[in-house]
């Protein structure tokens, strides 16, 4: 029989990249997760991880068994979660979500699940979905609102099976420029004619997006400031630092002297939906998709 333990051992060693990074996080000594994952071997008849100078990567039988430690991690939570319900008669839910859309779609969604089950006990986090994925899978979480770009979901090591991912909405990223600026009254814009500008950019991901795209318009971007927070971004666009591009949902609350416009297609769009553990059925979870499902159609009737 598989050790429960050597298969979190061997989690911590896959999402770390290393056997001292997985021990700081264990609190082991690096000697002892070493030891954890070569039993693991042992009883495996199979080598897990590829060791280098680089750190240690997984290999396919790795993957395999970081995919069934995310299913008993995410089983024994759910198992826990349950436990806690029948003592105390309240449901207990847990959802992560990344900052602008949870501004947007969460509040009233959260609304719409307290009206309908008065007894849940919230918990809301916020990350980005590279460090929520990961948590719906190992079910810490229940729900994350997350994005992706025209790539594939950010779950993190280990397969993405267990995920279940529920569209929205889809986000198209606009130029936000000064109001007195030569291009703000366009209806569309290529990206090409933003070629001689400066920009500020809210979201490092968002950096990345748009070198791919300018690269394709056949310009280098000069980047003159970078942030965490689309609001902040745009109040540097309005005090004259340079444009910036911003997805559509995080546009509001509107800040005085810049105007908005749209990329030409094929522009760059985040893909906005839910993630969820596959094949498990909870009234709350449901209530709270159909509920943020609603906040979405509104949001796209706007």
């Amino acid at each position: 029989m598989i050790d429960v333990q050597r298969l979190r051992v061997l989690r911590a060693v896959a999402e770390h990249g290393s056997f001292n990074q997985a021990a700081a996080a264990l609190r082991l000594t690096p000697s002892a997760v070493s030891q954890q994952v070569a039993a693991l071997e042992r009883s495996l008849g199979a080598q897990v991880v590829a060791r280098s100078t680089r750190g240690v990567t997984l290999t396919q039988a790795g993957q395999i068994m970081v995919g069934a430690a995310e299913s008993v991690a995410a089983e024994l939570e759910h198992a826990q979660q349950q436990v806690a319900e029948l003592s105390t008669g309240r449901t207990q839910l847990a959802v992560a979500t990344f900052t602008s859309g949870g501004r947007i779609l969460l509040p009233a969604a959260l609304t719409q699940l307290m009206t309908a089950h008065p007894r849940t006990v919230l918990h809301v986090r916020e990350g980005e979905p590279e460090d929520t994925l990961p948590l719906v899978r190992q079910g810490a979480v229940d729900l994350a609102l997350a994005y992706h770009f025209d790539g594939p979901l950010p779950v993190g090591p280990g397969p993405s099976s267990s995920l279940e991912w529920t569209p929205l909405l889809e986000d198209p990223l606009h130029v936000v420029l000064p109001q007195g600026h030569r291009l703000a009254n366009h209806n569309a814009l290529d990206l090409a004619a933003l070629a001689a500008e400066p920009w500020v950019l809210g979201c490092l991901k968002t950096e990345a997006y748009l070198r791919r795209f300018a690269e394709h318009a056949g310009f280098d971007p000069e980047i003159r400031g970078t942030t965490t927070d689309y609001f902040f971004a745009r109040s540097l666009v309005a005090a004259g630092l340079g444009i910036s591009l911003i997805p559509s949902i995080a546009l509001t609350p509107e800040i005085p002297g810049l105007s908005t416009v749209p990329i030409k297609p094929p522009g760059p769009i985040r893909h906005i939906g839910i993630a969820t553990i596959s094949g498990r059925d909870r009234p709350h979870v449901t209530t709270f998709i159909h509920a943020l499902r609603e906040q979405a159609m509104q949001h796209n009737g706007r």
